[in-house]
């Protein structure tokens, strides 16, 4: 090839990737900013509830957080440590999502929690929006008790039995599944790298708990929005799956029912009216 072929090569090579990033960047900004946009202003403030919901209860958690008793009852509400039993951290794990954490600045996590449940309010509706936040945090949790039981080694996988007892609250983990939800099931590679992608970073720069269960948070997001709209065909597979003594027999066809016959009415034949007035009429000329 010469050397004008390859840069025509080039120049085509380059004007196709700019045509697929500009048409990337279009599509992530109508799906991340028009469509959120366009429901806003049909929906009225009423959209937002989750969002002002979660601001406030992280503010309002944080105020109290501030004096000696308050802090006693916010870490008995919402307190989960790894060395609490799991039904008690179970039940502790929704109100620790308002609780903020206690290396992480308040008041700029705010504006972070506001956007991801605004725009998954918005996008994904209430009650999706909770299951999902929900989902990744609990992942998160879980996965750490199990870093902290392998214990260090294992690759990296493991932690020291000194992060059972630090206290593991705040809507991080909630904020990154749903950034890192929302950017797959739209399409969205800037939001994806801005958010999953920092945390990975996070979890290799600063390897602690918080890192951690920010990174399960990630790929925990990143599963269910491959799942998402594939509810059918994982119907399918489980169904192919399941072995033929466990399907329910199929109902066999009914027979059909012949239709009964018509029922034949017998015509008697009507009585002769002449003979009978003959008859009559004979009778007093016997006489």
């Amino acid at each position: 090839m010469t050397t004008e072929g390859r840069i025509e090569a080039c120049r085509s090579l380059l004007a196709r990737f700019a045509r697929f990033t500009a048409r990337t960047l279009r599509g992530e900004w109508h799906a991340i900013v028009v469509e959120p946009v366009q429901r806003l202003a049909r929906r009225g403030l009423s959209g937002l509830l989750l969002a002002f919901v979660a601001a406030f209860g992280v503010i309002y958690f944080h105020a109290i957080a501030q004096h000696p008793l308050g802090a006693l009852w916010v870490k008995r509400l919402g307190g989960v440590k790894a060395d609490l039993p799991l039904w008690l951290s179970l039940l502790r794990t929704p109100v620790s999502l308002y609780v903020p954490a206690l290396d992480l600045p308040v008041w700029a996590g705010i504006t972070q929690l506001f956007l991801a449940f605004a725009w998954a309010e918005l996008a994904l509706g209430r009650a999706r929006t909770l299951a999902i936040s929900y989902a990744t945090t609990l992942a998160g949790t879980l996965t750490a008790r199990v870093m902290i039981a392998a214990g260090p080694g294992w690759g990296g996988f493991g932690l020291p039995p000194e992060c059972a007892h630090v206290l593991d609250t705040g809507p991080s983990a909630a904020v990154v599944g749903l950034f890192t939800y929302l950017a797959v099931i739209k399409r969205a590679p800037v939001v994806f790298t801005l958010t999953g992608g920092s945390m990975v970073w996070e979890s290799i720069a600063v390897p602690n708990l918080a890192g951690r269960e920010h990174l399960i948070a990630v790929g925990a997001a990143i599963v269910l929005g491959l799942l998402h709209g594939r509810r059918e065909r994982l119907r399918a597979l489980l169904r192919s799956l399941l072995p033929a003594r466990d399907r329910a027999p199929a109902p066999a066809p009914a027979a059909p029912v012949p239709a009964p016959a018509p029922a034949q009415t017998q015509v008697l034949p009507a009585p002769a009216r002449a003979d009978r007035r003959g008859d009559t009429a004979m009778a007093p000329v016997e006489r």
